[in-house]
């Protein structure tokens, strides 16, 4: 199985309410899509979500980047030469961590193809269902009040509460909700780097002594700002989890060194695909650390390919926010994982299993 030609397109889904976090509000999946043509007919499905705010990358740096750099250096070469293809794709260009995912997640669908089996067993195998929270966005405290409930009475027994904006008014959102749902679901709460160290203290201690008790705090403080994650972690009773503190290996070994976090969230947008997610988890599993596995607004093609991932490395990746195909009005694709509001299950196709992708617009750089 050689690949022939990698073929993108354009995939907008409209989301069933406005995406809000600190960071940004968007009301569509709007994606760019890669199909990886083979001489023996098999086509291998990716998925680069442009998040710029994040990433660094937009719609056209992600063609760009797979159509004029990375595409031409993969083409011709044989899927089973599966390492061989991974190193080319990373080493193609710098960063680009979405376009590389996309990429990537084609070839190791192509890869399982080739194998007859679904990429999860490939991967290493396991239990092929797996529970989602979903993402109350920031808003005003009695519209995510009503969110939460709605989300519970859709079956959803963790939500993750979007905060970040203004800190006074984040405290209260989070009592609210709390007060609402005490005993019915979970709490997980994202400050998408919302504060600084000492706000995210006060805020957190504050939540502490209400008696609100949260699962985790994702991302409190700046990317970059890892002493401050760390002044955090050492101050706080409740789990503190890095998100966008961590793209890739390098990243990881660095925040565990410095006890910087307690749990580590997995992106294939950020790790730049599936090998080095695989990388990430296996790093935190030697340090003791647990994961969570999540996406960004994304369809059910790279999202699916985060729960292959999650499967396989059950053992360390134990919470899981891949609610991005819940959040759309739709599903665009047959086939694949099939999201059923809070509970995800993988078939038994091989690869990702994806038979075709609706609404799917061509595209060239």
């Amino acid at each position: 199985m050689k690949i022939e030609r990698i073929e993108l397109g354009l995939l907008r889904v409209p989301l069933k309410t406005p995406f809000k976090t600190a960071l940004r509000t968007i009301d569509a999946v709007e994606d760019v899509v890669v199909r990886v043509h083979t001489d023996t007919g098999h086509i291998g499905h990716g998925e680069a979500a442009p998040t710029a705010v994040i990433t660094g990358e937009t719609r056209g740096s992600i063609i760009a980047a797979i159509d004029q750099v990375i595409g031409p250096r993969i083409t011709g070469m044989e899927v089973a030469d599966l390492n061989r293809i991974l190193q080319v794709i990373h080493t193609s260009a710098e960063r680009n961590t979405s376009a590389k995912a996309a990429v990537e997640i084609a070839v190791y669908d192509l890869w399982a193809q080739l194998y007859g089996a679904p990429l999860y067993r490939m991967l290493g195998g396991g239990d092929p269902v797996i529970t989602t929270d979903i993402t109350i966005s920031v808003d005003y405290i009695d519209k995510m009040v009503a969110d939460s409930l709605a989300a519970i009475d859709r079956g959803f027994e963790s939500l993750k509460i979007k905060v970040g904006k203004e800190i006074g008014v984040d405290i209260e959102r989070v009592k609210a909700i709390y007060a609402a749902v005490e005993g019915r679901a979970r709490l997980r709460l994202d400050a998408n780097q919302g504060w600084n160290a000492k706000q995210a203290v006060w805020a957190i201690r504050a939540l502490e002594d209400a008696g609100v008790e949260l699962e985790l705090v994702e991302q409190p403080v700046r990317a970059r700002d890892i002493e401050g994650m760390r002044y955090v972690t050492e101050r706080v009773h409740t789990p503190i989890m890095a998100d966008e503190s961590v793209f890739g290996p390098a990243e990881v070994i660095d925040l565990l060194r410095m006890r910087a976090a307690d749990i580590v969230n997995i992106k294939l947008m950020k790790t730049g695909g599936i090998s080095n997610a695989i990388r990430v988890a296996d790093i935190a599993a030697l340090h003791g650390v647990e994961c969570m596995i999540g996406c960004m607004i994304e369809s059910s093609i790279s999202v699916a390919a985060a729960v292959h991932v999650a499967v396989a490395k059950a053992d360390i990746i134990r919470k899981v926010d891949l609610d991005g195909p819940s959040l759309a009005q739709y599903d665009p694709v047959d086939g694949g994982v099939t999201f059923n509001e809070s509970e995800i299950s993988i078939g038994d196709a091989p690869g990702l299993g994806i038979r075709e992708i609706r609404g799917l617009q061509p595209l060239t750089a």
